[in-house]
């Protein structure tokens, strides 16, 4: 007994297949390697990272023989469990270093902000571009699931196991955002709290410079050198991403299976069509801002791949950072504050096209009529509770719960059982659209204000790449 517990519940290897399949991720990782020694390009290594997770979940999967419920197949919640630890634990590096790079990039932004640059203009432009292109998301949502007919004959033959998210009223969730405890509001992640204290923190060095600059100095330079360092330990963590990229999308089929997206697979269909159709859009967001979208594709691949495999916009945003800045050619002050607040509210996929298309299939389910009031109330509710959802945690399950309940449907919510089964699936696309919907509003922001160098865009002015120099 002690030994099988040993195994089962300690080492978590009870079968030959989960060596096997351990063994198997670690020679992938060589291969990755091998691409690394010959020197190929970074977003390269990542594609094709994508390419032989894909391929050996797949593999995973078939061994299995396509089980309906991977969680009753004890070898394969064995080999989710040890690939979590690759891709997981790559996610928890990435997710060690927003806090502390939010926080001194706000600070460093605002100390270093010329005497013509308007804070106040990048925030509500910031603000306006975010929430736009979430109500654009929401309308895309609404059409495509009307226009696919979701939910329409669907029988409700379903398990009332999802209950519905306790909904929190906007102005609590708002006053939540406010760092009435910075301390605690690092250790919670509530990111808008810590653009805040580090806008007041900012704004206080501004003003105190002027009369008293030789005292405050040292801390301008702590805040430097902070900045610095934590950019250097993100470039460390950030070149262990090919490797990562492949253990997530490996152990995202793995830990779903292939078979649960059968059943939904309708609302999968829908959901990438928006996907691609919002992503299409943000392309003629870019090219209005007389910018290349092929151009800006090529420079986009890493934040948009990483976000794909890791679904976390957070984790996702020192690499979505890095990349506008070094790049899409965004200047730093722009890059860090917009898409630090795009990583948290009107987020396109999570907090648009999701609850949209969720919407529709519910209302069309549960046979509620919707009129031009019903899908008007839903717009608004959608594109507001977009804003109220920021820094809480299950964003996209909170959206779905906080539109429902806003456009009447709360009581038809355990209908959406089948639809949350697969999460994670659907979650690949909606966070790869959130980060390339908040990467398009730092553009736009950007050259809203004159600071996007359209050379560096371009690839003609190459800014020191140091994720190419350390991977």
């Amino acid at each position: 007994m002690g030994e099988s517990s040993f195994l089962s519940q300690f080492l978590m290897v009870t079968d030959v297949k989960t060596v096997l399949f351990i063994a198997l991720l670690i020679g992938t990782f060589f291969i990755v390697k091998q691409f690394e020694k010959k020197k190929v390009k970074f977003s390269t290594r990542t594609i094709y990272a994508t390419i032989i997770g894909l391929i050996l979940g797949v593999i995973i999967q078939l061994v299995a023989g396509l089980p309906e419920d991977p969680s009753q197949v004890t070898w394969l919640q064995e080999v989710s469990k040890w690939y979590g630890l690759f891709g997981s634990g790559f996610m928890d590096l990435l997710k060690m270093l927003v806090v502390p790079m939010v926080f001194v990039s706000i600070l460093r932004v605002i100390i270093n902000m010329g005497e013509g640059d308007d804070l106040k203009t990048i925030t509500f432009r910031s603000l306006g571009m975010l929430l736009g292109t979430t109500a654009l998301a929401a309308i895309v949502g609404i059409v495509v699931g009307n226009v696919m007919k979701l939910g329409v004959g669907a029988e409700v033959l379903v398990e009332a196991t999802a209950e519905i998210r306790e909904v929190t009223p906007l102005v609590d969730t708002l006053r939540g955002l406010l760092p009435s405890n910075p301390v605690a509001s690092m250790a919670d992640g509530n990111i808008v709290a810590i653009i805040i204290f580090a806008t007041f923190l900012g704004l206080a060095v501004k003003r105190l410079n002027k009369k008293y600059s030789e005292l405050i100095k040292p801390f301008v330079d702590l805040v430097e050198a902070f900045y610095k360092i934590i950019v250097s330990v993100a470039m460390t963590v950030i070149k262990f991403m090919p490797y990562a990229v492949v253990a997530m999308l490996a152990n995202t089929l793995t830990a779903r299976g292939l078979s649960s997206m059968i059943s939904v697979v309708q609302f999968v269909a829908a959901l990438y069509i928006s996907v691609a159709i919002l992503f299409v859009i943000h392309l003629a967001i870019i090219a209005a801002n007389g910018l290349n979208p092929m151009t800006y594709i090529k420079n986009a691949t890493e934040p948009l791949l990483l976000a794909f495999t890791s679904r976390s916009s957070l984790g996702t945003l020192p690499v979505t950072v890095d990349t506008l800045v070094k790049k899409q050619g965004v200047d730093e002050s722009v890059s860090s504050f917009t898409a630090s607040l795009g990583a948290n509210m009107g987020m396109n996929g999570c907090a648009g096209i999701y609850p949209a298309l969720m919407a529709v299939t519910i209302a069309n389910m549960a046979n509620v009529t919707m009129d031009i009031s019903f899908y008007v109330m839903l717009l608004v509710v959608i594109t507001i509770s977009s804003l109220g959802i920021a820094g809480l945690p299950g964003t996209a399950t909170m959206a779905v719960s906080v539109v429902l309940s806003g456009v009447g449907l709360g009581a038809h919510f355990p209908l959406a059982a089948g639809i949350l089964a697969i999460d994670p699936i659907l979650d690949m696309g909606r966070t790869m659209i959130n980060v390339n919907g908040a990467s398009a509003a730092a553009i736009s922001v950007g050259n809203s204000v004159g600071k996007v160098n359209k050379d560096i865009f371009n690839g003609k002015v190459r800014v020191e790449d140091s994720t190419e120099k350390t991977a």
